[in-house]
């Protein structure tokens, strides 16, 4: 699908433009919307809320629902969506844009960025000869009383969504089970960042963009920290997508089409590259902030992320005591 030029005839179509239910960052996809409205003329209309949030209003919503297109922070919250059969196909040239690894097979949604699973440490209190080999390692008895997380949220659960998918029920089950003993819950991954940098607890387990947002602003909340990246395809590398679908019930879907392959382009993972997210870009050729340990040196694991089981993993939540 071949983009329209600047207020090019697509946007005539219909003067009310797309509806995006957005999970992502507000600022990110503000910028994303702007650029492809810039570009093309049409406009976009920002509902924003929470992975869960979203993903479960759309499937109350169904074929109801007033969204064209759905972005997410996280893939469970998509997979939650296309399982109720509410997405349409990505275009053919929207998917050949993003490396392989970074959209399912199927072509029913595609990954818009991706963010690396870390361990941030405090350094005046954790030696990196002394840091977890793994995400299990947190289990230890060494670890109890030393690590921190934010189980409530999104980015959490779609961590141990990865950790589901790759170890499986009874593993995943044991491990929160010591997590409830042995970790300190926090809301929100800023507060983790926050309470490390403090010396409050030794380290904590959050995405990366949380520690480079901070640093470049003051610094004051990651100073004293640093990143630890397990590699070697432990499940505490696992790398998430947020994903972008096209809702089959959309009312202009040549416009939403549109919209998912101008993100996924060189244009709108430029944002990625040279904006203030701190996201990775996952568009074929274009690289991520220079900053940023690259995306083909984590050594991530290999996880179907059309197969995260967000239902699964509240349940194994729940059931060990943290939701």
């Amino acid at each position: 699908m071949a983009l329209m030029g600047a207020r090019g005839s697509m946007a005539a179509s219909d003067a009310d433009g797309i509806v995006v239910y957005n999970a992502q960052h507000e600022s990110l996809t503000k910028a994303w919307a702007q650029g492809f409205t810039s570009e093309t003329g049409i406009k976009v209309t920002l509902r924003n809320g929470d992975d869960s949030e979203l993903g479960n209003q759309l499937v109350q919503e169904g074929k109801a629902s007033p969204a064209d297109v759905f972005l997410t922070e996280n893939s469970p919250a998509m997979v939650l969506v296309d399982h109720a059969g509410l997405l349409a196909p990505v275009a053919p040239s929207t998917l050949s844009q993003v490396g392989v690894p970074y959209r399912p097979a199927h072509g029913q949604w595609v990954g818009i960025a991706a963010r690396s699973t870390v361990f941030v440490y405090n350094r005046n209190m954790v030696k990196e000869a002394d840091l977890p080999k793994s995400l299990l390692d947190l289990a230890a008895p060494q670890w109890i009383g030393r690590w921190a997380a934010s189980p409530a949220g999104a980015d959490f659960q779609a961590i141990v969504g990865a950790l589901l998918e790759q170890k499986g029920e009874a593993a995943t089950l044991d491990w929160l089970e010591s997590m409830k003993s042995g970790a300190k819950i926090y809301r929100g991954n800023n507060a983790v960042l926050k309470a490390v940098n403090a010396g409050q607890i030794d380290g904590g387990v959050i995405y990366h963009y949380y520690y480079f947002g901070d640093q470049a602003k003051t610094g004051e909340n990651s100073n004293n920290s640093a990143l630890h990246y397990f590699g070697h395809k432990d499940p505490g590398a696992f790398t998430s997508l947020s994903g972008g679908g096209v809702l089959a019930s959309s009312k202009h879907p040549k416009e939403a089409q549109a919209f998912l392959q101008w993100i996924t382009g060189p244009h709108g993972q430029a944002v990625l590259r040279d904006g203030t997210s701190f996201e990775y870009a996952v568009g074929e050729g274009v690289a991520s902030n220079p900053k940023l340990v690259p995306l083909d040196r984590l050594d991530a694991p290999a996880v179907d992320v059309s197969k995260l089981d967000s239902q699964k993993v509240v349940e194994l939540m729940t059931q060990a005591g943290l939701l």
